[in-house]
């Protein structure tokens, strides 16, 4: 993958190129920074160039056969000195003594490559048609993992593991991964991309060299946004805003996603059931969340929280401080009243404590119809 292809986060770029001329690649190296400023884009496009892929016309081989071998298999992510590894739920009808790894959803995993490298736990939750499991990485994908990194690289250069979300990472598989990490194979990198990395073991983290990013400039977004879809301006830079440094955001707000869609008509409907107290309206609201996927769930806990706190900042009357849809802010003009200084905190944490019960398998019904009632005192302050 090209490095053209990642949006925004020239700096970043500039780093890693850094590295590699200096003769300064460290052998695990942690992508870390916001959901969807492009650390798996990052992530991906280095291995690639690690692997062979020409970048500004440069490549780590000199053979043109080799590099033009290279780039094809890295075009459908079947390089042979590529190993992913992921976090996978236990496969339908598995017995209890099947040893799960990432190879299990390959076919899974390169389907959501090739739909590009912005993506997010949801999508690939979806893929494996996860409904209700957790998705971790086993112990069996070290084990895996260990065996395909002490066999020679097949192209004769390095052998790149990424590990995408490490965190998801049991305890035993954790450390395993230590391990390697202290005794690395040779010419053997690791690129580890995390959302949580404070989650991860203490010595793993202190194994890796963190490569923090930054979230994507708006101007970077809305330029993306006019030359790969052709957006036009006043529009991109609309998006731009509302996505706050967030490419999937932005590109769901350009599709006009359906689940956004529905969040906002949902958001909506418990505002107005919970102001004129209709409790049994307000618990059919709760029959239909509870019916998502817990990913999904946790998915309008955060969209919830988003329009919290946009409704709260409108009452200020300063648009460039409010990111919200056109649907979004025309709801907003009648309802934003109703969040003010004496109930917003109290509704903020009301729903980051409900995202940590749902995030421990709490019974989702039960949480949003609590919230529901509560929203029904907390509109009244």
């Amino acid at each position: 993958m090209q490095f053209s292809k990642v949006i925004g986060q020239e700096e970043a770029k500039q780093r890693l190129r850094q590295l590699y001329d200096e003769h300064r690649i460290p052998h695990a190296l942690m992508f870390t920074g916001p959901e969807g400023s492009g650390k798996m884009a990052l992530a991906l496009a280095f291995a690639s160039f690690l692997l062979g892929e020409r970048w500004d016309g440069i490549s780590v081989l000199e053979n043109k056969a080799a590099i033009a071998n290279a780039e094809a298999m890295l075009s459908n992510w079947q390089h042979p000195d590529l190993h992913f590894s992921y976090p996978v739920i236990k496969p339908k009808g598995a017995g209890s003594d099947r040893k799960i790894t990432s190879e299990d959803f390959a076919t899974e995993w390169r389907q959501l490559l090739g739909n590009g490298p912005y993506f997010n736990m949801e999508q690939w939750m979806s893929l494996m048609n996860a409904e209700n499991q957790q998705a971790y990485i086993f112990e069996a994908e070290s084990d895996r993992l260990i065996r395909k990194l002490n066999i020679k690289s097949s192209q004769g250069g390095y052998k790149v593991s990424l590990i995408w979300l490490p965190e998801r990472m049991n305890l035993t598989s954790a450390n395993k991964l230590l391990k390697l990490l202290e005794e690395p194979p040779q010419l053997t990198v690791f690129f580890l991309v995390s959302e949580h990395p404070e989650q991860l073991l203490e010595t793993i983290r202190s194994r890796v060299q963190r490569f923090d990013i930054h979230r994507i400039s708006d101007d970077d977004i809305q330029q993306a946004l006019e030359e790969k879809r052709g957006v036009a301006p006043e529009d991109a830079k609309r998006v731009a805003r509302t996505a706050a440094g967030n490419w999937q955001i932005a590109l769901q707000e350009l599709d006009a996603s359906d689940e956004n869609k529905l969040f906002l008509d949902l958001f909506i409907m418990l505002m107005r059931k919970a102001y004129v107290r209709d409790v049994k309206g307000l618990k059919a609201w709760t029959e239909t969340i509870a019916a998502f996927g817990r990913e999904q769930q946790k998915r309008f806990i955060s969209y919830m929280l988003r329009m919290v706190r946009e409704n709260f900042m409108y009452n200020f009357q300063q648009p460039e401080l409010c990111y919200m849809t056109r649907e979004e802010e025309n709801f907003a003009t009648h309802f934003a009243r109703f969040i003010n200084e004496r109930n917003v905190l109290l509704l903020q944490a009301r729903l980051q404590r409900m995202m940590r019960e749902i995030s421990q398998n709490a019974n989702g019904k039960i949480q949003f119809f609590d919230f529901a009632l509560e929203v029904v005192i907390y509109l009244r302050q």
